[in-house]
């Protein structure tokens, strides 16, 4: 961890659509001066090409630049760690704390989060996450729900963790797509305690 840094934060982006979240979330973290510790499943690499402008590449260092330079990141302020880094600190609950965001997150991986599948890192950290009751916020954008998802849904929250559906809300009278994407940005940096100005809080 980065001594000119604030605590770091984990953000995992996965093959759900709303990749323009995940990616928002890591430019707020960064300009509130956080270390931020990134993960992109490879589902995830094809929604942000499908759904965005940004082409990312898929090599972790080569991504951290990437990222780097898209959110003014200061030097070592973004790391990246591959799918299957197993010797990355979120890999172990004795590896630094850090809060953990999965934004979005698929209905898979919400699937293999809720059994403890653990099959790649980002399913690992999260396991870290609940094992040592740190904070994990889930961030599922999926129409219709089935029972499925809502008993993992469930399940996950009696865990301790904080599922937050990507169903922004209008009473901001949004003026474009962008002001819908930082509403929910704006939620999960509440959650996490983070100060931010991306919109005011009800009633201000």
């Amino acid at each position: 961890m980065g001594a000119d840094f604030r605590s770091p934060v984990t953000v995992a982006l996965t093959g759900a659509s709303g990749a323009q979240y995940g990616l928002r979330l890591i430019e707020a973290l960064v300009a509130a001066d956080h270390e931020v510790w990134v993960m992109v499943s490879k589902a995830a690499h094809l929604v942000i090409e499908t759904e965005t402008a940004v082409a990312l590449p898929a090599r972790p260092a080569r991504l951290a630049e990437a990222l780097g330079e898209r959110s003014a990141a200061r030097p070592g302020q973004i790391r990246c760690f591959g799918r299957e880094e197993w010797l990355a600190p979120v890999a172990s609950g004795s590896g630094a704390p850090s809060a953990m965001v999965i934004c979005p997150c698929s209905t898979g991986t919400l699937s293999a989060v809720a059994t403890g599948a653990s099959n790649n890192l980002i399913e690992r950290a999260a396991d870290v996450a609940l094992k040592e009751r740190r904070t994990l916020i889930l961030v599922p954008r999926e129409t219709p729900l089935s029972a499925i998802h809502l008993e993992h849904m469930l399940r996950l929250s009696q865990l301790g963790a904080v599922i937050l559906p990507a169903a922004p809300g209008f009473y901001h009278k949004p003026a474009a797509v962008e002001d819908l994407v930082d509403f929910i940005v704006a939620r999960i940096l509440n959650q996490l305690g983070i100060e931010h100005r991306l919109m005011p809080r009800w009633g201000e």
